[in-house]
C-alpha cells in the first residue's frame, strides 16, 4: 500500500513558518524555520549516509548500529534549538547543496525564486532546490507553503510509484516463470536432438571404417602412380624455387635502378633550377653594369637598406648599386666585429633587410627575422653572398620609392 496522505500542518494556515515576520535580509538558518518543514527538510534534503555522518558528529558516537527512522527522528528533534548539533545539520545541508544555493541566491523576488523552483521541480532536481526557497530571504510564507505542499504531494506520487512497481514486478515473475518453462522444454528438445546426433555420429563412424578397409585395398595398386606423381611435383617445386629466386633477384635490381633514376632527376631538376637562377642573376648583373653606366631605370629600388653578413667586397659593390639607384645601403656583418646590439636600431631604420644565408651566423638570421616582425619591416633571404643574388631579391619587386640618399649617409 502506498503513504496515506497527510494534512499540512497548522502552522502553514496562518502563521509565518520563520519567528521572525519582518523580510529577511539573508538566508535563513534551520533553527529559524517552523519545526512543521524539519521533518521534510531532513527526510527530503539530506540522504541517509550524509545524515549518518552528521549525526555521528553530533551525538559524538558509531551510529551504524542505529536504524534510519531512529537517526531521522533524533535529527528533526535537533533542528527546533539554536545549538551546536543544529548548526552540524545546517552546515551539512549547506555543503551538500552550496551550488544550487548560489544560484537560487541570484535571484531576486518571490515570483523568480519560485518559477526556479517550479522548473527544479519539474526537472526533478528537488533536494538542494527545496532547501534552497525554504532559506531564500525574499522567499516569504505563501512561497513556503507552496513549497512544502508540492514535497509532500509528491510522497503521494512516490507511493504511487512503488504500487506501480509492485504490479510490474508482478507481471516479470509471471513472465520469468513462463520463460523458465519454455526454456525447460528447449532443453528437453536439445537433449534429444544430442541423443539423435550421437548416433548418427555413430553410424558415421561405421561407414567411414567400412570406407577405410575399402581404400586400403586399393592402395597398393595406387602406391607406383602415387610415387611418380610425388616425384613430378618435387622437380616442380624445384624449379619453382628456382624462378621465384631469379624473380626476387630481378625485382631488386629494378627498384635499385628506379631508386637511382628517381635520385638522377631529382639531382637534375635541382641542377636545371640552379642554372635559371644563375642565368637569371647573371643577366642581372648584365643589366646592372648597364645602367650603372647609363644611368637610366636603375633595377634596384630607391630604398634605404639594411645588408646583414655577406662578404665585404660585394657588400660594397651592393653599396655602389644602390646608391647609383638612388638608395642607401646600411651594412651589419653579422656579429663577427659589429655587435648584436646594434642590430634593432638598424631594422629600425632600413625600410628593406636582406641577408645571404650562405654567409651569415645563424643568430643573426634568427634575430633579424624577429626584428623584422616585430617592427612590419620586409626582409629576403638571399641565395648567396654574391651580388647577383642581391639584384634578384629586388629585380622582380619594382618598389622604387621616390627619394635619394647621399653615398655615405649612414
Amino acid at each position: 500500500m502506498g503513504p496515506t496522505a497527510v494534512a499540512l500542518p497548522m502552522p502553514f494556515v496562518g502563521a509565518p513558518l520563520a519567528p521572525a515576520a519582518v523580510a529577511r535580509r539573508q538566508r535563513a538558518r534551520l533553527w529559524e524555520l517552523n519545526s512543521s518543514v524539519h521533518c521534510s527538510v531532513i527526510g527530503t534534503c539530506l540522504t541517509t549516509a550524509e545524515l549518518r555522518k552528521a549525526m555521528g558528529r553530533v551525538l559524538g558516537r558509531d551510529v551504524s548500529s542505529e536504524s534510519d527512522h531512529d537517526l531521522h527522528s533524533q535529527a528533526v528533534g535537533l533542528c527546533r534549538q539554536h545549538d551546536a548539533a543544529a548548526k552540524v545539520l545546517n552546515k551539512a545541508l549547506d555543503r551538500r547543496h552550496q551550488p544550487v544555493i548560489n544560484r537560487f541566491a541570484r535571484l531576486r523576488g518571490e515570483e523568480t525564486v519560485m518559477a526556479q523552483w517550479a522548473a527544479a521541480r519539474r526537472a526533478g532536481d528537488i533536494p538542494g532546490a527545496y532547501w534552497a526557497v525554504l532559506t531564500h530571504p525574499d522567499v516569504g510564507h505563501a512561497g513556503m507553503r507552496q513549497a512544502f505542499g508540492d514535497v509532500h504531494m509528491l510522497s503521494h506520487l512516490v507511493g504511487a510509484a512503488n504500487r506501480a512497481d509492485i504490479r510490474r514486478l508482478t507481471a516479470l515473475e509471471e513472465e520469468n516463470a513462463a520463460l523458465t518453462a519454455k526454456v525447460e522444454r528447449q532443453q528437453s528438445r536439445l537433449r534429444e536432438a544430442i541423443t539423435s546426433r550421437d548416433a548418427s555420429i555413430r553410424r558415421l563412424g561405421a561407414l567411414a571404417a567400412q570406407r577405410a578397409v575399402e581404400q586400403a585395398r586399393t592402395a597398393k595398386d595406387d602406391e607406383d602412380a602415387l610415387a611418380g606423381l610425388r616425384q613430378l611435383v618435387a622437380d616442380l617445386q624445384a624449379q619453382l624455387g628456382t624462378e621465384v629466386a631469379r624473380r626476387e633477384r630481378l625485382e631488386r635490381r629494378f627498384a635499385e635502378a628506379a631508386e637511382a633514376s628517381r635520385t638522377a632527376r631529382l639531382r637534375a631538376e635541382a641542377a636545371e633550377a640552379e642554372a635559371r637562377a644563375l642565368q637569371w642573376e647573371l643577366a642581372l648583373l648584365e643589366s646592372a653594369g648597364a645602367t650603372e653606366s647609363a644611368r637610366a631605370q636603375p633595377l634596384l629600388p630607391a630604398l634605404r637598406v639594411l645588408y646583414v653578413g655577406g662578404r665585404p667586397g660585394c657588400v660594397e659593390q651592393a653599396r655602389d648599386l644602390l646608391y647609383a639607384a638612388g638608395g642607401a645601403l646600411l651594412a651589419h656583418d653579422g656579429g663577427r666585429h659589429d655587435h648584436p646590439s646594434l642590430l634593432p636600431g638598424l631594422v629600425g631604420r632600413a625600410d628593406q633587410v636582406v641577408f645571404p644565408v650562405d654567409c651569415v651566423s645563424h643568430d643573426a638570421a634568427l634575430t633579424v627575422k624577429r626584428l623584422c616582425r616585430q617592427l612590419g619591416k620586409p626582409f629576403v633571404p638571399l641565395r648567396s653572398a654574391g651580388i647577383a643574388s642581391f639584384l634578384a631579391a629586388f629585380a622582380a619587386t619594382g618598389a622604387h620609392a621616390p627619394r635619394r640618399f647621399e653615398k655615405d649617409s649612414p
